[in-house]
């Protein structure tokens, strides 16, 4: 049997009667009720004037409607997920970049993304659930006369686009991705196939689901392997416990950020931490310090392992493998799913060893990005994809990140990496949490600087933190500026923030 290359042949290659989501106080949504919610939310969708490769924006709260979208949408057409939390004008740049045909919003919804559409003049589709439904359950009620289209109908097929989302837009105008179905289907196989993901498993979601992690790892590849997907409503350091308790989920996978607040709230839920058996955990899309990857490894008493993703690829591209094979603190692991190397600035591919950028190309690595010749001649070399991640791969394949080539700081000539720093201060008992950034400076272009967060209780000077990474690093790597902040500015999905973080914190000129 050939393996599933559309979201439509993936959610059919399970019994019916399987579990496929869950919700808090909800019933249960089999992958029979899921591929027929499919077949009912495509024929909506056509009779809409929608088909293969139009554009659909999604403004949802994250949960099992969002969850549910995704997959019945994404099964006939292009699903395009928005954050919630834009402002209309953020909205109204997104949905006039995507050439979105519809926006899905939920049913009693009358907020900003919905101004924003009617600017534009993109007819809405009201999203209708009700709560005595299973979760995920949900039909599609147009408001307005649906977009004139000549687009094919049914379900999609391997070539078609998907999912489309924009790469964050740090420093840049954020570029289009579009993946396809294919390109989609291989990274679930790839992640279902890395975390051993059996029928038996139960995931728990608390990632956010307009980001590339939360819908391909902790959705698509369960789906992938015929486990079920619990679905919360968004990462909730004072609930999450509570989730764990209804969910007894076999796994779980986040960003380093909401290991952290896990960690920070453990004590006060001994009971349920103990009652817990999760086979492991798992942590992407940005650098998890080896020392929480040791408190959560005490914690659960589970083995915790980093995988390394990006949007571009489908998500994951690089994972620490499952025990009995070696996992290591501070590596984001071996190949998982597309081919890997490092090369440098002329092109070369390097030895075992040296120092350049990541590169990667394989069944999950998307075309190209869309309308953007300059992005794409800068991006691809030789039929390899340029990450923009600075790495060094050791010769038993093990990859370790030293930073985004664009977060390195250059002082002087000295280029350091902030990872390095924030894992030396992180050794230090009174510090909880820490990022380390490049400072404006009149002479040497940049000087190193941290933000950093103590621990509950805890106490430490400026100077003692500088003296203790001085016993650890070279001195120009050691940080001139210390601040110390009740917390460190985060992106929509949790991550940390390097670039831009002296502005933020009122430092730069």
């Amino acid at each position: 049997m050939d393996l599933p290359c559309t979201l439509a042949e993936l959610l059919a290659a399970h019994p019916g009667d399987r579990v496929a989501l869950a919700a808090p106080g909800r019933a249960s949504l089999t992958f029979g009720a899921l591929g027929k919610l499919a077949d009912e939310t495509i024929a909506s969708l056509n009779a809409f004037g929608i088909g293969r490769n139009d554009r659909v924006a999604v403004v949802l709260p994250n949960g099992p409607e969002m969850a549910a979208a995704f997959l019945a949408i994404g099964a006939g057409a292009t699903v395009a997920p928005l954050n919630p939390a834009y402002r209309e004008d953020e909205f109204h740049f997104y949905l006039d970049d995507l050439s979105a045909r519809a926006l899905v919003v939920s049913g009693d919804e009358s907020g900003l993304s919905v101004d924003a559409a009617a600017r534009l003049g993109i007819p809405l589709l009201r999203l209708i659930a009700e709560e005595e439904r299973p979760a995920g359950g949900f039909s599609l009620l147009a408001e307005g006369a649906g977009p004139e289209s000549t687009s094919v109908k049914g379900y999609a097929g391997a070539a078609d686009t998907a999912l489309v989302l924009h790469t964050s837009g740090t420093t840049s105008r954020p570029k289009i991705v579009p993946l396809s179905q294919a390109n989609v289907c291989a990274s679930a196989a790839h992640i279902a196939e890395t975390l051993r993901l059996e029928p038996a498993d139960r995931g728990m979601n608390i990632m956010p689901l307009f980001h590339i992690h939360g819908l391909i790892a902790n959705v698509l590849a369960p789906m992938r392997a015929g486990c079920s997907v619990y679905c919360t409503p968004g990462f909730d350091a004072f609930r999450v416990f509570e989730w764990f308790a209804d969910a007894r989920p076999t796994w779980y996978s986040a960003v380093p950020t909401m290991h952290q607040a896990i960690l920070s709230r453990a004590r006060r839920n001994a009971g349920i931490v103990d009652a817990l058996q999760l086979r492991f955990a798992r942590s992407s899309s940005s650098s998890l310090p080896p020392q929480v990857m040791r408190e959560l490894e005490t914690l659960f008493r589970c083995p915790v392992i980093e995988s390394y993703g990006m949007t571009e690829a489908a998500h994951q591209m690089a994972s620490n493998p499952l025990p009995p094979a070696e996992r290591r603190a501070g590596s984001v692991g071996v190949a998982a799913g597309p081919e890997i190397a490092v090369m440098d600035e002329a092109g070369r591919l390097l030895a075992a060893g040296e120092t350049g950028e990541v590169v990667i190309r394989g069944p999950n690595v998307m075309a190209a990005y869309e309308n953007n010749p300059e992005a794409n001649e800068s991006a691809f070399a030789d039929g390899w994809f340029r990450t923009g991640d600075q790495g060094v791969m050791d010769a038993a394949g093990y990859l370790t990140i030293t930073g985004r080539l664009k977060e390195i700081i250059n002082r002087g000539g000295e280029k350091i990496s902030p990872r390095e720093v924030d894992e030396a201060l992180m050794d230090h008992a009174a510090v909880q949490q820490v990022v380390t950034f490049a400072l404006p400076h009149r002479t040497l272009g940049e000087e190193v600087a941290a933000a950093v967060v103590l621990a509950e209780g805890a106490e430490a000077s400026d100077s003692e933190l500088k003296a203790f990474a001085g016993a650890r690093l070279a001195d120009f790597k050691v940080p001139r500026r210390i601040v110390f902040v009740e917390e460190i500015p985060k992106g929509a999905t949790g991550k940390l923030q390097r670039i831009g973080l002296a502005e933020k914190l009122g430092l730069a000129p």
